[in-house]
């Protein structure tokens, strides 16, 4: 089970798990035990989380996810199985806060007069002190 907020908790049959070899250097213990997990999230066929989630998931797009709506999350940076496990929820925790959260629209401002003015006069200074490097034959 993995609580995201007070009213959302996605249940653990929701995630699902599977154990797979990890990759890189480790010697004989990394040829031989399965440490590394592989944790899938279908965004479609969950049933805890919000549609409006769902939607901004689907929207905004994530490099591990799928064509089908389907999160995939690799975890393989520790040698204990049951670390790689955890840091596996807490990353899919952070996809699907960031999804949460709610972004404003910006408002399209105008710089102010003074500071229009302020950057005329400093252009105008900067082309003074160019001015008076060029050589001038009279």
């Amino acid at each position: 089970m993995l609580q995201l907020s007070a009213r959302v908790t996605i249940p653990a049959h929701e995630i699902e798990m599977q154990m797979i070899r990890a990759q890189g250097p480790g010697g004989q213990h990394v040829n031989k035990t399965s440490s590394a997990i592989q944790l899938i999230f279908d965004i479609n066929a969950s049933k805890a989380l919000p549609d409006s989630y769902k939607q901004q998931l689907l929207s905004r797009g994530h490099a591990n996810l799928t064509a089908s709506g389907k999160l995939i999350i690799k975890a393989q940076q520790y040698r204990s199985q049951e670390m790689n496990r955890q840091d596996a929820l807490e990353r899919l925790k952070v996809i699907l806060l960031q999804a949460m959260v709610v972004q404003r629209k910006r408002i399209a401002t105008k710089p102010t007069r003074s500071s229009q003015r302020r950057r005329m006069d400093s252009k105008t200074k900067h082309g003074q002190t160019k001015a008076l490097r060029t050589k001038r034959f009279d």
